[in-house]
């Protein structure tokens, strides 16, 4: 089945995005949709800020006082989203991305930009869809798992593995 998403992408003034991002954010939610076997049209909207604003946004609505890579708002629950009624697209939510914070890990982490960005949206995506792994264990194994199929699957494959082997 083939996904059919509208992504609304939009940045603050205080940040630049990459030529290219657009496309790459717009691949990610779309594989999610895919690999999800989504039913019908979905609409997303994604928002690229820097660390001062998600500062705001994280303090605000998740009561903590610090600057956080993405945040992700979903709309619905349990499956049942409202539906856009010019579009009939069901409406899963916000996700907003630190650019500085994407760069600093995409540096420490030792790969792309575009690979960090890809996975924090990707990441956001399956929280949309009512992933979580706060409580670690299956839950987080499987978001994990996800994660790396769909970014696999669109060409930013990891470079590592989960593990550091015993020397």
């Amino acid at each position: 089945m083939i996904a059919r998403a509208k992504v609304i992408i939009s940045k603050d003034k205080t940040v630049r995005v990459l030529a290219g991002v657009r496309l790459l954010v717009r691949r990610c939610c779309i594989a999610v949709l895919e690999e999800e076997n989504f039913p019908g049209r979905a609409e997303i909207s994604v928002t690229f800020t820097d660390d001062e604003r998600i500062r705001e946004l994280n303090k605000q609505h998740r009561h903590i006082d610090k600057s956080t890579d993405v945040l992700s708002f979903p709309l619905g629950e349990g499956g049942e989203y409202d539906e856009n009624p010019a579009t009939g697209a069901k409406m899963l939510g916000d996700i907003v991305i630190s650019v500085p914070h994407a760069v600093a890990q995409a540096k420490e982490y030792g790969h792309s930009l575009q690979r960090e960005i890809g996975f924090l949206t990707v990441h956001s995506m399956l929280h949309l869809l009512g992933y979580d792994h706060v409580d670690g264990g299956l839950e987080e194994v499987r978001m994990r798992e996800k994660e790396e199929k769909v970014l696999s699957e669109i060409g930013l494959k990891r470079n590592d593995s989960y593990y550091m082997e015993n020397e």
